[in-house]
Formats: structure tokens, C-alpha cells, sequence
């Protein structure tokens, strides 16, 4: 072989090797890089979620201290229940709760009253504290509620459906037309095309309620979850025009709520799969 040739295969070797080599440290460097910046990804989304409170799980900020919630009086027992589960999922909390009539409640959280949470039983109570700035955020509906026709136990009356309810010396209970159980009952009636004149107008449904228990009343016109969570004192008989009136229930937390955090994961709660079994077990409808 001449030393020609066998310079010329050397240098091809060595080319070669060179090449080699040098796509190594490239396809190094590359992989080097790409898991570089995966780490930086990562880092950039934990640091991310940190900021924002929620630790990376997409859940709400973490809650913690006191949190007060504004609630529609039909919400008692089932928000009751739920603001207990709360605090044993978030240790070092406390819900307390300021249950009404809806309207009410609205009014005083846009006089000022301190409160993170307002739970209505309508849109229209609800838009009362949205429109005067005072929910942070869109409000959620978490559940519906239909009217029913609360009675003694054994329907002493006979009372079958709305019409029965004019007749000659049946006393009844509404709600007063501002709060939403009465908005929903006069579009029930009318609905209905009835005319009913109430004995007594009550500020919130608990009050209606209270009048068939103590025998004040022949009947009221409450929510089914109402008589349902009393049903060992009163019986409840539906109507078809009940379908014409039924409620939405918003959620929001408040603007100016001293617990901001603390707000924003209780109305996350309120909207979880466990909140929301609680709350149709009790008869409330599935938004």
C-alpha cells in the first residue's frame, strides 16, 4: 500500500472520529438543554401557582382564620352542616354564619356589613350586591329550589293544590313579594291565575314555616327543602305551577371580605362534589 493511501485513510478516520464526536456534544448539549428548560417549565409553574395561592393542585387558595357567610335562611341546615365539614377539611378555620332573607342580607352588605360570602336563593338578590360593586368575580349557581305547599301533619285542610288555598277560611303564609321565596309563590299564582290574599307576609321562609308549625296558619307557600328538613312536624304537598317558579342559587365572594382567601375556598367548597351531594340529599336540584 502506498504512503499515499495509507495517509489518506488516516485522515479519514480521523475526520470521521471528529464527526462523531462532535454530534455527540451536540445531541449532549441538545437533550442538556431540553431538560434544562423542562426543569425551568416546571419551576416557572410551581413558582406560578404559588404565587396564586392554590399550591399547584388548581384548587382554591388555601383557607385559613375566620370567615363569615351571608346566607339565605333555606340554607340553614344544609350550610350548617357543610361549614362544619369545612373547618375539619381546613383546620384553623371557623365559619360563622348570618342566615335571612336574602334581600335583607343584601342590604346590609352594601350598607357595609362585614362579611366573605353571600349565598342567595335568587338572581335578582344577588344582582342587588353585584351591581352596587360588591362581589369579586362573576357569582356561580350551585343549586335550584321549587316551592311546595307546607301544611300540619295530616293536611287538617285537605289542601291538594294552589286553588285550595283561596278557599273561604284557609289562612295562608307567604313570603313579602322582596324576598325570593315571595317573588316565586306571586309567580307561582300567577301562573296559577290566582288571586291569594295572605294573612301575613314574613321576611324570610323560616318565618312562613314557623306559622304552619305553631298553628298560626292552614298552610304556607316555602321551598321543598324547608319541609323536608321539618318533615317530622309538617307535610308538604306539591303543585304543577311550582315548575313555573323555580330558584337559582348564587354564590360569590364579597369585594370587600376581610378574608379574601378564606372566601374564595369556602365558595370553592360550596361547589365540590361532596357540598353538592349535601345539598340534593336535602332536596335541593342540581344547577
Amino acid at each position: 500500500m502506498s504512503t499515499r493511501t495509507t495517509a489518506t485513510r488516516r485522515l479519514a478516520v480521523a475526520t470521521a472520529a471528529a464527526l462523531a464526536l462532535g454530534l455527540g456534544v451536540t445531541a449532549c448539549g441538545s437533550n442538556g438543554g431540553k431538560s434544562s428548560g423542562s426543569a425551568s417549565s416546571a419551576s416557572s409553574a410551581a413558582t406560578a401557582a404559588t404565587a396564586s395561592g392554590d399550591g399547584g393542585t388548581g384548587n382554591a387558595p388555601k383557607a385559613k382564620g375566620a370567615i363569615t357567610v351571608f346566607a339565605a335562611a333555606s340554607l340553614k341546615e344544609t350550610f350548617t352542616d357543610l361549614g362544619k365539614k369545612f373547618e375539619a377539611a381546613n383546620p384553623g378555620t371557623k365559619v360563622t354564619f348570618n342566615f335571612g332573607g336574602s334581600s335583607a342580607l343584601a342590604t346590609s352588605i352594601n350598607s357595609g356589613a362585614p362579611a366573605d360570602v353571600f349565598a342567595a336563593a335568587s338572581p335578582a338578590t344577588m344582582k342587588t350586591v353585584t351591581d352596587g360593586g360588591g362581589a369579586s368575580g362573576a357569582p356561580k349557581t350551585f343549586v335550584k329550589n321549587t316551592l311546595t305547599i307546607a301544611v300540619p301533619k295530616g293536611n287538617p285542610k285537605h289542601i291538594a293544590g294552589l286553588k285550595d288555598l283561596t278557599g273561604s277560611g284557609v289562612k295562608v303564609a307567604l313570603c313579602a313579594k322582596e324576598v325570593p321565596c315571595g317573588a316565586a309563590a306571586l309567580t307561582a299564582l300567577k301562573a296559577a291565575g290566582l288571586d291569594l290574599t295572605p294573612v301575613t307576609l314574613e321576611q324570610d321562609v323560616k318565618g312562613a314555616l314557623t306559622k304552619v308549625e305553631l298553628g298560626e296558619v292552614d298552610a304556607a307557600l316555602v321551598y321543598k327543602t324547608d319541609v323536608r328538613a321539618d318533615a317530622a312536624k309538617i307535610d308538604g304537598v306539591d303543585f304543577p305551577e311550582a315548575d313555573k317558579a323555580v330558584n337559582d342559587y348564587p354564590i360569590a365572594a364579597l369585594a370587600k371580605a376581610p378574608n379574601k382567601d378564606g372566601a374564595a375556598a369556602f365558595v370553592a367548597y360550596i361547589q365540590s362534589p361532596e357540598a353538592k351531594q349535601v345539598l340534593t340529599a336535602a332536596g335541593f336540584q342540581a344547577p
